[in-house]
């Protein structure tokens, strides 16, 4: 086993603590969840396309990584109307 598919494996387990705040935190504690664990998955995915040896693998996790920070925006400014 190659150590990207080890890191792989660590990060997909380190998704677990993320899952549960999202589903047993406040709002704000689980939107700061959901952004960490859309993080972890951009390095997932980047892990496991080298895992792989595949450098078309690496298109999806750059396109992940955009819609992260972008939803990141949109979650700040929802929550930015919400709490006033």
């Amino acid at each position: 086993m190659n150590p990207f598919a080890v890191a792989a494996v660590a990060l997909l387990l380190g998704l677990v603590p993320c899952g549960i705040v999202c589903l047993r935190g406040r709002v704000i504690e689980a939107v700061v969840a959901l952004e960490l664990a859309g993080s972890v998955t951009v390095t997932l995915l980047i892990c496991l396309a080298e895992a792989f040896h595949k450098s078309s693998y690496f298109n999806l996790p750059v396109i992940c990584a955009f819609s992260v920070w972008v939803s990141g925006l949109v979650f700040a400014r929802f929550l930015g109307r919400v709490v006033r």
